[in-house]
């Protein structure tokens, strides 16, 4: 008992009962420490599971947000181990109250004063900074900075030194410096065959025998030919030829052989290869739903007609045609009564299968106008489609739509016969009734659209037709009756007359040639529903309309109706004569001129007009008339002077041209007079007679400056150099704002080479005029002529600047850059002036030099419509004609650039104010012009 108490004792151990030592973690020493289990971390639930409370607000229906709640609530730690004695707390106590007005005070205070103290020591903190910047980087200066001496001394190395420099080695090695891609080289078949064991030496598959080579002949075993025997190897070369014996018999099936060769036929395969592509655009998925709803629907409504009609599209749709139909005659079964499913199921199925579901169809709906119309068209045959029409009528008498088909197929005798019947049916169809008087004769006619307007009081067309009958028929005192007749008929119908209607029935009646019935139509309604004050304004928009829709009868007719109630009044007269003058005759012109002066004599233009279309039509005398009664009308006109001095000249009655002119000068002197007096001296090369003039004109109209530069130009002629300078710094005293005589001064200093002078004289006249872009435009030229193209550029640029939006700064511009950058300079000038000529016209240029020819005509023709008054525009235009047009093109520019009568541009002013030229027309100058311009954009 002894020893069982020694060994118990022995046993236990010394530390249990006793208390665990400072610091001890149980299970430290054999590293089972961290362990985490579920009770230590809650349940598992995922962030967007919903919370247990059904009524949570929102922003806590999820785990996830009321975890978020508790961790923004967790962040504020006021444990005492986050408290400073003089700091307080490290984080807010109250960051979690409203943040109010005096909060915002206070912190506005707080910082404004530590922005203050911060100023106090701004200077010596940053004095101290630089400091400690220039110590680092003196103890670890740049690598930069530690060879710059070195970088210095390289000015001294000479070229021999620098070319003997030795090439630095790269010290990777040459895989790395030259990395190329692995190549994968195939092996040859000989080299497999060498390595197998001999055997039969069949290497070909005989193409007769198609495919049968490489069928395996019984289940479980390879193809004997590919074997070779004694091995259990592939022969590899004949794989190779039995692909290739495949590819030629697959390729021999879509060819066809052309003397011994063969040929694919690309179109075939094409379109081979297009049969292949499914023809819907729609997701398979996407079809299976649509597939499975329409069932759905089929099945719930089988009596809904667009369900089947849906279901047969979408099985089209989808390539399945025979699933479609038989979707649709299910479709025929279940809607009998319903006319769409029916036509449905004739458009798709073939001919005469079609023939037999219409007429299955007419059997349920026997009053089905466009089953019968259907019926009609799958009819091949003309009788076949009038036999299925009158059985139709037969049955639906009163379809107007029924009877015009039927009609349309008959010969006139028997659709005159078939009309009569068809209006006793149809009594208030317009058009059966309007149909059937064209048929008729003159007599018959009549009596017909009586009994429609009896049928049909209360439309506008029959009376019309009535009118156009008459008038057919040479009855004209007639059509104004039954036009007046109608509108009070129609009122008293209690129809509103509308004014656009009826001006849009008198342009059909214009464009079929009933003259008569349109100009009623228009009198009759022209004053209708408009205010006495818009009556003007109105009837001009009328007649601009009608001209545009291309009736001419309708806007001559408003016209004479306006001048009817204004006769007094010059601009009605003026758009009247303008529309004769473009789409008249000459005698309907002369005759409305002759009528214009007599109401308006103090209208000059319209005298002028008078004289100068009987000038153009070669009777001087009775243009010479036409100007003394405009004399005694205007006594004294400057225009009719000048219009006078102009027709003697042009033919070549130069002593009465003088007369006149004198004459001018001492009844009704102007400056104009006295400057077409000079003008004509110098033309017929009488220089002292033009310099004296000129010297007698500039002491009674010196601030005149076209004066000036005349002076100034015969100097110049007669090669005075020093007395045109002086000619035109005269002028420029007197008239400091004429930017033509600025630019005759520079160009006058640089044609005797003193180009300093010329530049220094534009700069004056740009401080001057400031914001003119043709001063600054000569600038740009005036360097660049000088060969300075760097300065024009600039000069370029500071232009665009100050007139950002001139057309012809743009225009230069452009060809300014260098070829590649002159289409982006293009589109900024269309962004800056997208409606500017020369803006246009340089873009037309554009395209001629990159030879795209059709979009330089379109953008010269579109030049010339925008700015018609352009003449460089037309010499351009001709001459791209000239080169990559044919003869009518150059002919029909050369037309249009003669009715126009330009009188504005660069280059055409230069010709045609040149006084060599002054008895040139328009197409002589324009031929010249285009001959002077050189492609050298």
């Amino acid at each position: 008992s002894v020893n069982f108490v020694v060994g118990t004792t022995m046993k236990k151990k010394p530390f249990l009962g006793m208390p665990a030592p400072l610091g001890y973690v149980p299970g430290l020493g054999r590293g089972a420490t961290g362990f985490t289990t579920r009770s230590d971390i809650g349940p598992a639930r995922d962030a967007n599971d919903p919370v247990d409370d059904r009524h949570a607000p929102p922003g806590k229906r999820t785990v996830g947000d009321q975890m978020k709640k508790s961790q923004e609530e967790d962040e504020e730690d006021l444990n005492d181990t986050n408290y400073d004695e003089f700091n307080g707390y490290a984080g807010s106590l109250f960051s979690s109250g409203p943040y109010e007005k005096d909060d915002e005070e206070a912190d506005a205070i707080y910082a404004a004063l530590d922005k203050r103290m911060d100023e106090r020591r701004k200077e010596r903190r940053e004095l101290r900074e630089k400091e400690e910047i220039e110590k680092y980087r003196m103890e670890r200066p740049k690598i930069q900075q530690q060879f710059s001496d070195l970088k210095r001394k390289l000015s001294e190395v000479s070229e021999e030194e620098w070319l003997s420099i030795p090439e630095v080695g790269d010290a990777r090695n040459k895989r790395q410096r030259n990395p190329r891609h692995e190549k994968l080289t195939p092996v040859p078949d000989s080299f497999f065959s060498k390595h197998l064991q001999t055997g039969e030496n069949h290497t070909t598959v005989d193409p007769l025998q198609g495919l049968g080579g490489l069928n395996t002949p019984y289940p479980g075993s390879m193809t004997p030919g590919l074997m070779t025997p004694g091995t259990g190897d592939l022969d590899m070369r004949k794989i190779g030829q039995a692909r290739n014996t495949l590819m030629d018999m697959r390729l021999s099936q879509v060819s066809d052989s052309v003397s011994g060769q063969t040929v694919v036929d690309p179109k075939g395969y094409l379109t081979d290869l297009n049969s292949m592509i499914p023809t819907h655009g729609g997701d398979i998925s996407d079809i299976k739903k649509a597939r499975l709803l329409l069932k759905s629907v089929r099945e719930t409504n089988p009596h809904h007609p667009p369900a089947w009609i849906a279901s047969a599209r979408l099985e089209e749709v989808t390539g399945k045609l025979q699933v479609a139909r038989n979707l649709i005659m299910k479709g025929t079964e279940m809607c009998p009564k319903s006319e769409d499913v029916w036509l449905e199921a004739a458009r798709l199925q073939p001919g005469d299968t079609a023939k037999a579901v219409v007429a299955q169809a007419v059997r349920h709906l026997p009053q089905s106008v466009r089953i019968y119309i259907r019926a009609a068209e799958l009819e091949t045959d003309v009788r076949a489609k009038k036999r299925v029409l009158r059985k139709a009528l037969e049955n639906v008498s009163k379809s107007v739509r029924l009877w015009k088909t039927a009609v349309e197929l008959e010969e006139p005798e028997d659709a005159r016969i078939m009309l009569s019947r068809a209006v006793e049916c149809c009594p208030t169809s317009v058009e059966l009734w309007l149909a059937l008087a064209r048929l008729e004769t003159y007599e018959n006619a009549r009596r017909v659209l009586n009994k429609a307007r009896e049928n049909i009081p209360t439309d506008r067309h029959i009376w019309i037709t009535a009118a156009k009958l008459e008038e057919a028929n040479s009855n004209t005192q007639m059509v104004e009756k039954i036009i007046d007749r109608a509108i009070t008929s129609l009122r008293a119908n209690g129809v509103e007359i509308n004014r656009e209607q009826w001006i849009q029935d008198a342009e059909e009646c214009d464009k079929a040639g009933s003259v008569a019935t349109c100009q009623a139509v228009i009198r009759a309604v022209i004053g209708i529903g408009i205010e006495e004050e818009d009556r003007k304004h109105t009837w001009m928009e009328d007649a601009d309309s009608c001209v545009a829709h291309g009736a001419l009868e309708c806007a001559r007719a408003i016209y004479a109706h306006a001048l009817q109630v204004f006769p007094s009044k010059k601009s009605v007269w003026l758009r009247a004569a303008y529309f004769e003058k473009n789409h008249g005759t000459r005698e309907s012109l002369e005759a409305l001129l002759q009528r214009a002066v007599a109401h308006c004599p103090k209208a000059e233009v319209l005298w002028l007009m008078g004289a100068k279309s009987k000038w153009l039509a070669g009777d001087v005398p009775a243009a010479r008339s036409i100007l003394a009664l405009a004399f005694q009308a205007n006594p004294n006109s400057e225009e009719i002077w000048l219009a006078a001095v102009k027709l003697e000249s042009e033919n070549n009655e130069y002593e009465r041209a003088r007369r006149l002119l004198a004459k001018a000068r001492s009844s009704a002197p102007t400056a104009r007079v006295f400057m077409k007096s000079v003008k004509l001296e110098w033309v017929l090369g009488n220089i002292e007679a033009a310099h004296d003039l000129c010297t007698e004109a500039l002491k009674h109209y010196e601030d005149f400056p076209k004066l000036w530069m005349m002076r100034g130009q015969i100097e110049e002629q007669c090669e005075n150099m020093d007395k045109a300078r002086e000619a035109y710094n005269q002028g420029l005293k007197k008239c400091p704002h004429s930017v033509p005589l600025w630019l005759l001064l520079s160009r006058l200093e640089e044609r005797v080479g003193q180009l300093t002078r010329a530049r220094a004289i534009l700069e004056k006249a740009r401080l001057k005029n400031p914001q003119s872009p043709e001063l600054w435009l000569e600038s740009v030229r005036l360097e660049f002529r000088a060969g300075l193209k760097n300065i024009a550029n600039t000069l370029m640029a500071k232009a665009l600047q100050e007139c950002p939006n001139s057309g012809i700064l743009w225009a230069e511009a452009v060809f300014l850059e260098a070829r590649p950058q002159r289409k982006t300079k293009s589109v900024d000038a269309l962004k800056k002036c997208e409606h500017d000529p020369h803006v246009l016209l340089a873009v037309a240029k554009l395209f001629w030099s990159e030879r795209k020819i059709t979009k330089a005509r379109e953008w010269f023709l579109r030049t010339v419509k925008i700015e018609p008054d352009l003449g460089d525009a037309w010499a351009l235009f001709y001459k791209f004609e000239m080169q990559h047009g044919t003869e009518e093109q150059q002919e029909e520019v050369r037309k249009r650039c003669e009715n126009a009568e330009p009188r504005h541009g660069e280059l055409w002013c230069a010709e045609s104010k040149h006084v060599l030229n002054w008895q040139k027309n328009i197409g002589e100058i324009l031929t010249l012009v285009a001959s002077r311009i050189k492609n050298t954009f």
